[in-house]
């Protein structure tokens, strides 16, 4: 979504925080190092709580979010999150 003169503040692949010309795809939490859908039911539920609007950060993208240490939300992205588990469980290689 690009709208003329609009800047959203997105979290890039470096971890770091830059404003950007395209508004974010995905939404996550700075304490949890969880990301998912803006939908999540999850994340809404947490949001309609309150307390978790202050650790929310967005993503252009999905490689921007793992790249930046996140991981998948179980609830939303569940083949994301397998996917991440999977690779959690694999054995280090020296």
């Amino acid at each position: 979504m690009n709208i003329v003169g609009k800047t959203w503040r997105l979290i890039g692949a470096d971890g770091t925080s830059h404003d950007s010309n395209q508004a974010g795809s995905l939404g996550g939490h700075r304490r949890s190092h969880i990301y998912g859908r803006l939908d999540c039911r999850a994340a809404l539920q947490a949001i309609a709580k309150g307390g978790y609007v202050k650790n929310r950060v967005f993503f252009l993208n999905q490689a921007d979010a793992e790249a930046a240490g996140y991981r998948p939300c179980a609830v939303c992205l569940p083949q994301g999150y397998l996917r991440w588990k999977a690779q959690q469980n694999q054995p280090i290689s020296n």
